[in-house]
């Protein structure tokens, strides 16, 4: 399976995607919606309304690529009520996102810092 390196730049737009969209409408997408650059190295994300389905988009030296994944029987953890048009994540998130793990909820342990361990 291929998978993005983890400190690739990730945007994951956040509304519902007709995932008849091909190459066109996402980068329509990408460029109207998000406002961003399809030109820079970057992995755009959309997913379905029923959560089943992911599409990436993004530029390989000479042109675009698509990446479809379809669930057979669970739900991709994303984000229903969100007041950004998308959010930037890595592409660790990405993977965990990919493995079914709730990046929304998830918060790592807090760090500490001592002068001294006594």
């Amino acid at each position: 399976m291929l998978r993005p390196r983890q400190s690739a730049q990730v945007y994951l737009y956040m509304a519902p995607v007709d995932m008849r969209k091909s190459i066109d409408g996402l980068a329509a997408l990408v460029e109207q919606e998000m406002e961003l650059s399809l030109a820079q190295q970057a992995l755009f994300v959309f997913c379905n309304r029923g959560r089943d389905k992911i599409k990436l988009l993004y530029w390989e030296r000479n042109g675009f690529v698509v990446w479809y994944k379809r669930l057979e029987k669970q739900r991709f953890c994303w984000s229903r009520e969100d007041d950004f048009t998308y959010h930037k994540r890595s592409g660790r998130e990405l993977n965990q996102l990919l493995d079914g793990l709730n990046i929304w909820c998830q918060k790592p342990h807090q760090s500490l810092q001592f002068d001294s361990v006594t």
